[in-house]
């Protein structure tokens, strides 16, 4: 696990939102590490790190609107998804134990299950799962997946019907 930028989402084949969705997912981890603020680190990837050539590779400009959002919102509302993301959880496994990258990976996607009704809950899924890969090699992806559907079932059964 890391959580250093992966070269399989190094903007090549993934669009802006794509894009936007993983430095979410970093910028959550930093906040959980460091008790920075939503507002500093956003500033901070604005400002030095979305769009930013890394090793030579430039990247993909990401959808700042779309990060600031998912950050903000996943901070606002931090406890109705834990709450939600506790619900799919087992006792064995809970939120509070999972690494920081993996509660980055869910926060973030619960928090557009919930609130981001314009995009597909199936695309959400699959985006996030896609992360998960970039950043573990294991079963992590799969138990994201699960997870994910799960939230997903109970915030928008009509779109997640086999």
């Amino acid at each position: 696990m890391n959580a250093e930028p992966p070269e399989q989402l190094d903007g090549s084949s993934h669009s802006g939102r794509s894009a936007a969705r993983l430095h979410a997912v970093q910028a959550l981890y930093q906040m959980d590490q460091s008790g920075a603020a939503a507002e500093a680190v956003i500033i901070e990837f604005t400002r030095h790190r979305l769009g930013r050539d890394i090793d030579g590779e430039h990247l993909v400009e990401p959808d700042q609107i779309l990060f600031a959002d998912i950050v903000n919102g996943a901070v606002d509302r931090r406890a109705d998804i834990d709450a939600r993301l506790s619900s799919a959880l087992t006792e064995r496994r809970p939120l509070e134990r999972l690494e920081l990258i993996m509660r980055a990976i869910l926060r973030a996607a619960a928090y557009e299950l919930l609130v981001r009704l314009d995009v597909p809950a199936r695309v959400i899924v699959n985006e996030y799962v896609d992360i998960a890969h970039a950043f573990f090699s294991g079963p992590e992806p799969g138990f994201v997946n699960g997870v994910l559907d799960a939230v997903g079932r109970l915030e928008r059964s009509g779109e997640m019907k086999v």
